[in-house]
């Protein structure tokens, strides 16, 4: 019974549209570091492929000249999404609290935002797409929350109010 449940999860996964997978072969710079650096912050984030062919985003998180976030954003052709209610997102983190945020036009100002907090352990997101709310320079907007129509940007953001190092590792995202 075990492997027969096995096998359908591994099919569903299988047949679940991947957003992005890491893999030795992804090019790193298909993702960019935005640091607080753009508002005169010291926060110093990074990425990069690891030997295990996952993405790693970590770094400093500095409260130094009013800074406090670093975020790796991946830009892509605009995607129809409207199928799908949810966003899966293998991952291990650090025990701290990060931001998946959504772009659902590369010309949006704002982006959607959903808070995660990681356990230090591989484990598996899963993100409603409907309690993804607007923001804007970290102030929540009065508008509907995420439409779940397009998606053109995925980025993570790390932004606690507080000094720290981070790491996060990404094995996949994918709809659901």
């Amino acid at each position: 019974m075990k492997a027969l449940i096995f096998l359908v999860n591994l099919l569903l996964m299988a047949a679940a549209p991947l957003l992005f997978d890491f893999t030795s072969n992804t090019d790193p710079t298909t993702w960019r570091v935005v640091d607080d650096v753009v508002m005169g912050g010291r926060s110093d984030g990074h990425f990069k492929i690891n030997e295990a062919g996952n993405g790693l985003f970590y770094g400093e998180v500095s409260l130094e000249n009013n800074g406090g976030f670093s975020s790796v954003r991946h830009r892509f052709k605009s995607k129809q999404v409207s199928d799908y209610s949810h966003c899966v997102i293998r991952l291990k983190g650090d025990g701290r609290r990060y931001q998946l945020r959504f772009k659902s036009s590369p010309d949006d100002a704002h982006s959607y935002v959903y808070y995660f907090t990681t356990t230090g352990e591989w484990e598996e997101i899963t993100v409603p797409l409907a309690e993804m709310y607007p923001t804007f320079r970290g102030r929540k907007l009065r508008m509907p929350n995420y439409p779940g129509e397009q998606l053109a940007e995925i980025a993570f953001l790390i932004g606690n109010k507080e000094a720290q190092a981070f790491r996060l590792e990404l094995d996949y995202l994918r709809l659901a």
